[in-house]
Formats: C-alpha cells, structure tokens, sequence
C-alpha cells in the first residue's frame, strides 16, 4: 500500500518521509500529518505495519522548520502552536502504534529534525551528519520532545549544554552520545536504515513494544513498581504467538519464525 507520502513495503516497514527536497528538507507539515494518519490507520488495523522508518527525502534528513513560513505568518503564535500540535500529535501516533522505529539521518538534523531522530530506536547516521537544536539561534525553544529526550540519552548537563549553547554535533559525537547508532558511508545511510527496519520487522515486535513501554517509564517509577510491571510484560508475553514461538523454537534448536506466530 502506498500514497503519495508514505510506502507500505512488503515487509511489514512503514516508511514515512518528514522533509521533501522541493522545500529545502524543512519540516514538511502534509508530511507530517499524513504520516500520523499512516499511524492512525496502523492503530485501527487498517495498515499491518511492524516497523516504521523515517525518511527525508532529499540530501538533509530534516534541516528544521520553514522559518520564512514562521516569519511571514499574520498570527506568529497561532502558526507556531500549530506546527507544535501537528508534530506532537505525530510523535504521539509514533509510541501509541508501539512499533520500532528506524531513521536515516542523512546531512542535517536540525531543530524538529533532531528532535525526531531522537525518537527513533535506531537512528543511522553518514560522517556528513549533523545535529543542531537550532531554537535557540532564531530565539525560540524546543519542541517535538526534544527538551524531554535528549537529558535522559545524554544526561541533564550535557543537555543543557547542547541546548543553550545551540551545539552542533558532528556524527562522531552524536555516536558517542548514543544519538545516533551507527555510522556508515553516505551512500549507504538509507540502505542501511531500510534493513534494520525489516529486521525489526521480522522480529519479536510484543517484545520490542514492551521494552520501549519499560525504558520510557524507567525515571517516572519506583524500583519496586519497575519490577512489577517487568513481570507483568515478560508473564504477558509468554503466552502470546511470538512468546510461545520463541520459546519452542529455543527448545528445538532453530530459529523462530515470529511473523506466522503472531496474534
């Protein structure tokens, strides 16, 4: 199944793009929006994805918002609330599906752009990386979870750093700081990107959704309330198709087959 914007592939990988190379990979808001109705009709069952990959398309993984749409808006405040919504209402759709997720971070990701390689489980990167907040240089703040992310993978003083100071990271550093998982020759970031979807794809996805439930609660409980929801998901998942199958399988000494036991 495709449209215009986002491709269903064979596979199970729902790939949606966030920046078109005809707007200067700047935030693309039909992008967006179209990308969270993707995600809807995944919620409702009407796309059977397993793995989403987010795309720009153009040399820039996203260089951040139009910022002349942003200066020639007659109501500033009402555009940039706006945008904001559209956005978290993607980033929402993105953890409500609980389906891993992927990026190629090719060239900049910048602003909204960082912002949502941060979201990505796996996010692939060239050495012509580059990560910037960028808010601050136009005078603004954050936006997409960028101020709620990026202190829990680097840790609240490097954060603020990076955020005052409107850093720019090249891609070594963002490897270091765990924002970017792998490096590979800029030919190769899609490539690359596209397989780790479909491994994901083919893989456990009750286990990956309950890890990504697990690591995003890890600050807001209690030791003792993390335990008890560990044992609830890892209790859960035994008796589902992926967990009996990947049980058996172990047992039999072969490799599971998750996506015929999925139910």
């Amino acid at each position: 199944m495709s449209d215009d914007l986002t491709t269903l592939h064979d596979d199970g990988v729902l790939e949606i793009p966030i920046s078109l190379e005809s707007a200067g990979n700047s935030l693309d808001g039909d992008s967006i929006r179209n990308g969270t109705d993707a995600l809807h009709e995944v919620m409702r069952g009407h796309r059977k994805a397993r793995a989403v990959l987010l795309v720009g398309k153009g040399k820039n993984f996203c260089a951040g918002g139009n910022v002349a749409h942003f200066g020639g808006a007659d109501d500033r405040r009402q555009f940039l609330r706006g945008l904001a919504h559209d956005l978290n209402t993607f980033t929402d759709a993105l953890y409500a599906t609980q389906l891993p997720t992927a990026a190629a971070v090719s060239g900049w990701a910048a602003g909204a752009g960082m912002s949502l390689a941060l979201h990505a489980d796996f996010a692939v990167g060239e050495p012509g990386t580059r990560l910037r907040p960028a808010y601050p240089g136009i005078g603004l703040s954050p936006d997409g979870g960028m101020s709620w992310l990026l202190p829990r993978i680097v840790g609240l003083g490097r954060a603020r750093t990076i955020l005052m100071r409107d850093e720019v990271l090249n891609a070594q550093t963002a490897l270091d700081l765990a924002l970017l998982s792998e490096l590979v020759d800029a030919d190769q970031v899609y490539t690359r990107a596209r397989e780790i979807a479909a491994d994901l794809a083919n893989g456990p996805t009750g286990a990956y959704a309950a890890i990504r439930r697990l690591l995003m609660t890890t600050y807001s409980n209690t030791l003792s309330e993390h335990v008890i929801a560990e044992a609830d998901a890892i209790a859960d998942l035994s008796i589902t198709g992926e967990g009996v199958e990947g049980v058996n399988a172990f047992l039999a000494k072969r490799a599971p087959d998750f996506p015929s036991a999925r139910n």
